[in-house]
């Protein structure tokens, strides 16, 4: 998925609007062994923006991005992963990944095990974008639903709900040395999130 980006207005912040920073191109594409770096780079910096006050401060701090990095260069050269990154001029800003269901949900076949976007591009749709690819991928591989888990305090949430997920299930999962309670999300109808119904 290639589209032009214009300036614009990413949305209300404090009462005010804020412009969005021009950008010639955002893309969404598979990602190969090469991304591996870039997608590492985008996950750690994700959580510590996202999950400072959530997960325990020394955990976050201590997340490295050369060994996710090569251990996702290993995973992208591993058969039936679907991972798609989003880019703009500027590089690796978002990705998304999965396939088969890794952590079980009665009556969903596919997961979404991670989603994640620099805290510069939210509020732009790139999010969304990344979850009707990832959806896209899936459908002809035969897969029907799709479940994804988050941390039960993590602020994308809502955006699940917004994007139709229903919560189904929740759980207790082990994070730096805290008990955190996550939450699965699920969509029956993989199709209706291929089509962004």
């Amino acid at each position: 998925m290639k589209r032009q980006c214009v300036n614009g207005w990413r949305g209300r912040e404090s009462g005010a609007e804020r412009p969005r920073k021009e950008t010639c191109f955002v893309n969404i594409r598979d990602a190969k062994p090469e991304d591996g770096l870039a997608i590492a780079r985008v996950q750690v910096t994700s959580w510590q923006e996202t999950y400072s006050g959530i997960v325990p401060q020394d955990y976050l701090n201590q997340l490295g991005i050369e060994e996710r990095g090569a251990r996702w260069t290993e995973r992208l050269l591993e058969p039936g992963h679907v991972i798609l990154v989003a880019e703009d001029e500027d590089g690796v800003f978002g990705f998304a990944a999965g396939g088969t269901v890794m952590h079980p949900v009665d009556g969903y076949d596919a997961e979404l095990v991670g989603l994640y976007l620099l805290r510069s591009h939210h509020r732009e749709g790139m999010g969304r974008a990344l979850v009707h690819a990832f959806a896209a991928k899936l459908k002809p591989r035969g897969f029907q639903s799709m479940v994804v888990w988050a941390l039960r305090e993590n602020p994308a949430c809502g955006f699940y709900e917004r994007m139709g997920g229903v919560r189904v299930a929740e759980k207790t999962i082990e994070v730096g040395g805290a008990e955190l309670p996550e939450v699965a999300f699920g969509w029956k109808d993989l199709e209706a999130l291929c089509s962004g119904s």
